[in-house]
């Protein structure tokens, strides 16, 4: 069977079970225990783009909304919930109420430059507040993230190399890295950046991609859509009355850092954004949504009041620096032939597939 007819029939399923829940309300039930309800509501998006199915041939898909889509999505949700501002969360969390009707609130990571350019003209039109997790020294060099950059590069080895296990394998020894790092990933790109990302120090990390980037060379054109926001833009975005917040200085994976560099992460991307727009930051979000304790420990002291992950796992010691977050995408709540699901949208939104697979991140003890 191939893997085309295995994920059809994985979302005709998806479908059928979506539907069977909404229609006997068992999706309601299953979010009281997983206590969605008593939580608002927090999306995360990240890039929004015109075309899904041209814009997925030369990056990471799970990453990638359609205007449309993201039109439809916020429908859904404005029906159900009211939309606040992530400052206004923030004081309703700190007060321990929801009022009668539940929050939601519309978060995009990363700050890409399309997020200015097809989403707030879609934000503004509906009256949607939102706020945006930037990496300022991305900013800096207007060059893409290194998941972008990283995915590119690997994409292009595997048609290159005839081997690319080995390949990749040698390629990692010649800058002292251990192949075991990739071993069991290596069956198509993203499992590869995946692999690489979630093993390896963000140093690590810039000297693989360098190493196949001198092999394989790059491509400028797929980059061009991946561009980061400017300042001017992040100025005017806040002026619009969008939250700006911070997504560390370089997108290091936190969890596979030392402490320090953690703090610096954390410390120095919020004193950039304060210097640049005069505006406080008090909201983080997590690269890849991975914390442990000492993560947020860390993240607490560099000044944050606010903390978003990429699931709905908790600190309990600092709640607020842990606030459940629903990552959203093209594909994220659709039926089999991939078109907007009202059922699929209420099970995700509801907790009902997170409590079925569980959280999926190692956030340590």
């Amino acid at each position: 069977m191939s893997g085309a007819m295995v994920l059809r029939m994985r979302g005709v399923l998806k479908t059928a079970v979506a539907q069977a829940l909404c229609w006997s309300r068992a999706d309601a039930l299953i979010g009281r225990l997983a206590e969605a309800h008593s939580q608002p509501l927090v999306v995360g998006y990240h890039r929004v783009v015109e075309d899904f199915e041209a814009s997925a041939s030369a990056a990471i898909p799970a990453m990638l909304t359609s205007a449309r889509m993201l039109e439809e999505q916020l429908d859904w949700i404005g029906s159900r919930y009211r939309f606040v501002t992530l400052d206004e969360l923030g004081r309703e969390l700190e007060a321990g109420g929801n009022g009668p009707r539940p929050p939601a609130a519309v978060t995009f990571d990363d700050g890409y430059r399309d997020v200015h350019d097809l989403a707030m003209p879609v934000l503004e039109r509906k009256g949607i507040p939102a706020a945006v997790f930037v990496v300022t020294d991305v900013i800096e060099r207007g060059g893409p993230q290194i998941h972008d950059r990283l995915y590119m590069l690997i994409c292009r080895a595997f048609t290159r190399w005839p081997d690319p296990g080995r390949a990749l394998a040698e390629l990692l020894a010649a800058v002292g890295i251990s192949a075991a790092v990739v071993a069991p990933a290596v069956v198509d790109p993203l499992a590869t950046v995946v692999a690489l990302l979630r093993g390896l120090s963000r140093g690590d990390v810039d000297r693989i991609a360098e190493a196949i980037e001198a092999e394989v060379g790059g491509d400028r054109a797929a980059m061009d859509g991946m561009r980061p926001l400017t300042w001017q833009m992040l100025d005017e975005m806040a002026r619009a009355g969008m939250v700006i917040g911070s997504h560390t200085r370089t997108h290091a994976w936190l969890t596979r850092e030392r402490a320090d560099e953690v703090i610096e992460e954390a410390r120095g991307s919020r004193e950039e954004i304060e210097r640049r727009l005069g505006v406080p930051v008090r909201h983080f979000a997590y690269p890849d949504g991975r914390f442990d304790a000492a993560t947020v420990e860390s993240v607490a002291d560099a000044g944050y009041r606010f903390g978003y992950p990429t699931c709905t796992h908790r600190d309990l010691r600092h709640p607020l620096l842990t606030v459940p977050r629903r990552m959203l995408w093209e594909h994220s709540c659709v039926d089999a032939i991939n078109r907007f699901s009202a059922a699929v949208m209420s099970c995700n939104v509801r907790g009902v597939w997170s409590l079925m697979n569980g959280c999926g991140q190692e956030h340590g003890r």
